[in-house]
């Protein structure tokens, strides 16, 4: 739709008649294999009566409460990601944007096109958490199947399977509009049918695999080592099913009619490769000569030593899955982390990392975390007391994985291949959260085998899981995007009556601006003038243009940067501007100097804060001499 430039609800319409009528042409199938899922209100009833389940489905709940309560307020997706999806819309296609916030170009798309229909119809954000929330529900199943199937023991496989969802990473963007952890779904389901279809052979399974792993990637661009693993069992598989095709039967039938046989197959990797990441790679090439953007990205988002990459990610993986989950002292480790390091450590991360990497917050946000201190912690004591275990257990023996012995291995340790491979590459600062994916399939290679059977029968396992448990209840309640306590009024309160308390007045300002970091330029907005259709927006990469927006269809924003005349202004239907301040600073002017150069009329200004971690600053309203 986008290519054919009918990104839009005439598109959608015709797109949703075309499945209908795909669907009935194809209906014996699909009901033939709907008719074999059998619900049972009494098996699910049966199900959650047992503990670890039950707490999931308690967590599950408290999710979704939270994002139907509060708007979306991920920095990143309102900084670029919901507003990339706007402009498509609006321009009924996706275009190369001119604007300052590279983000809005060169990211993969996946988890905007998914949000492109609801924003379309529903003319809100609210309901963009489910893109992360539906995904969260599939977790258990998917890493239960999986991870039987890679020799996991089903004794072992039926705690983790609970245990892994609680991981912060996934609790907390569960509610979200972060699209750190909604491909987990798609790795952990691409690695699964491939290893169903190395049972079954059936061409479902290759096609179900094929699609997952393309959509995997498709998500985001960090996830592409993680095709590895999934290779490994994948091309043998393809392999195998299309020598069932004999070449000397291929010889016999034409060109035409070998193509007729196999039209599906290739239906399906032309599809695959267009869910991929493949077309943002080609347009990346085509618009920055970059096939991966970073060529338009920021210092320290492409690692200079790959060697420094390997320990530096390492030690940054450890920082934010090992800190515990309430950290008062965030503060003072931000300014002194770096000075209590050796020069030899310090020196190459400094040079390799974004200038943020070593920062912690008082609480784990979506924005950074990993799976989080409780499961860290719990999974290095399981490992460690599986080492100490040397005597052959009484316990019968699971049924064999499907996998051949020496495929299994590969495919057991590839994961944490494709992880040193993203090591040496990336030198971003939320590494723990953006390998949300890898997580699942690392963890086999660790908890495979009779050892970690005999682990969790133990006292010590089980109260350590309620551990991880207990701590994911007050984590979920207490997040400052989604509090499921009146967060603010009793802040205030204590704030009030303790004046002094640096970490009761931090706690205070970090909760007011969350409240408002959904729709952070209200303030400007009532500024507007009412008729204003097309406003322009001139502000740092960083700062987002969202509240702007608002309310969605009724407005069109479109980016100006500071080298803009006013006549390229004009020609673009622009009268009217919104310009904030640290911008003028970050381009090396004034907004005097911007204002006498293009013939500006400021309407008004105002102060206003978009992120907890600086200070408010001006914002200016500004029409256009025609």
């Amino acid at each position: 739709m986008s290519a054919l430039g009918q990104l839009n609800g005439t598109g959608y319409v015709i797109f949703l008649g075309v499945a209908v009528l795909l669907l009935w042409i194809w209906r014996e199938k699909w009901v033939e294999e709907l008719g074999s899922i059998r619900l049972s209100w009494g098996k699910f009833r049966q199900r959650f009566k047992r503990p670890l389940p039950l707490a999931f489905l308690i967590l599950s709940f408290l999710v979704a409460l939270g994002g139907f309560l509060y708007p979306p307020s991920n920095h990143t997706a309102l900084t670029y990601r919901i507003p990339r999806v706007l402009q498509w819309l609006t321009h009924e296609g996706w275009f190369w944007i001119h604007t300052s916030n590279y983000r809005m170009n060169d990211r993969a798309c996946g988890i905007e096109w998914l949000s492109a229909p609801l924003l379309l119809f529903t003319k809100s954000d609210r309901a963009l958490f489910l893109i992360n929330f539906i995904p969260f529900l599939l977790l258990p199943g998917l890493v239960f199947s999986l991870f039987t199937r890679l020799g996991v023991w089903p004794r072992v496989a039926s705690y983790w399977m609970w245990l892994l969802p609680t991981g912060y990473t996934f609790l907390l963007q569960a509610g979200s509009t972060g699209n750190d952890t909604f491909p987990t779904v798609y790795a952990l389901a691409a690695l699964e049918f491939a290893c169903r279809g190395w049972k079954s052979a059936r061409r479902s399974d290759l096609f179900h695999s094929l699609l997952a792993a393309a959509l995997l990637t498709g998500a985001k661009a960090s996830n592409l080592p993680l095709l590895l693993p999934w290779a490994l069992i994948f091309v043998p598989l393809c392999i195998r099913k299309v020598s069932q095709f004999s070449w000397g039967e291929a010889q016999k039938n034409t060109l035409s009619s070998v193509v007729t046989r196999h039209w599906s197959l290739l239906l399906i990797f032309l599809l695959a490769a267009l869910v991929s990441f493949l077309p943002t790679a080609l347009l990346n090439s085509r618009y920055c000569g970059d096939w991966s953007g970073l060529a338009l990205e920021r210092a320290g988002m492409d690692m200079k030593n790959p060697l420094v990459g390997i320990w530096g990610n390492a030690l940054l993986f450890l920082l934010d899955n090992l800190i515990p989950p309430f950290f008062p002292a965030a503060g003072w480790w931000n300014q002194n982390a770096l000075a209590m390091l050796p020069g030899s450590i310090a020196r190459p991360l400094v040079a390799n990392f974004e200038s943020s990497f070593h920062w912690v917050w008082e609480l784990p946000t979506e924005d950074w975390v990993g799976i989080g201190f409780g499961l860290s912690w719990l999974l290095l004591a399981a490992v460690l007391a599986g080492l100490r275990i040397r005597s052959t257990p009484n316990i019968s023996k699971p049924r064999s994985p499907v996998l051949p012995p020496v495929l299994r291995r590969l495919v057991l340790w590839a994961p944490w291949v494709a992880l040193l491979a993203y090591s040496m590459k990336s030198g971003m600062a939320t590494g723990a959260g953006l390998i949300s994916p890898y997580y699942p399939l690392l963890l086999p290679l660790l908890l495979a085998g009779w050892k970690q059977a005999q682990v969790v029968r133990s006292r010590w396992w089980r109260i350590g899981s309620w551990i991880v448990i207990a701590l994911a209840f007050p984590l979920l309640a207490l997040t400052p995007g989604r509090p499921l306590w009146p967060a603010e009024s009793l802040l205030s309160r204590l704030h009030f009556a303790h004046p002094d308390q640096r970490l009761i007045a931090r706690a205070a300002n970090v909760y007011s601006i969350y409240a408002t970091r959904s729709d952070p330029l209200a303030g400007v907005r009532s500024l507007l003038p009412p008729d204003t259709r097309i406003l322009g927006f001139m502000a740092r990469g960083d700062d987002p243009d969202i509240s702007l927006w608002r309310p969605f269809g009724q407005r069109r924003v479109e980016h100006v940067l500071v080298s803009d005349s006013a006549a390229q202004m004009q020609a673009r239907g622009i009268r009217y501007v919104v310009a904030g301040e640290h911008n003028f600073g970050f381009n090396g002017t004034t907004f005097a100097a911007w204002q006498q150069r293009v013939g500006g009329q400021l309407l008004a200004t105002t102060n206003l804060t978009v992120r907890v971690s600086e200070m408010g600053q001006p914002w200016y309203v500004v029409k256009i001499a025609p």
